[in-house]
């Protein structure tokens, strides 16, 4: 069993005890976003340093996708 700490940057984004470690350049999902393992690193013998690049979020076009769905009362 691992510990698999999945970095994004120095942040912490996630950390599981999992049998398996995650290979480079495999696709995730933490949180509801998608990413790509870009490294991975062995701390100690139990312990993985996964860092992952997370796909970044429009928040603009996000805004604009809710103001359709919503519809004026009369």
């Amino acid at each position: 069993m691992f510990t698999v700490y999945y970095l994004d940057g120095k942040n912490v984004l996630l950390n599981q005890l999992r049998k398996s470690v995650p290979n480079e350049g495999e696709e995730v999902r933490i949180k509801g976003r998608k990413g790509k393992v870009t490294s991975v690193m062995a701390v100690e013998e139990s312990k993985i340093h996964v860092q992952v690049e997370l796909e970044s979020v429009n928040k603009a076009k996000l805004a604009a996708e809710d103001d359709k769905k919503k519809k004026k009362k009369r």
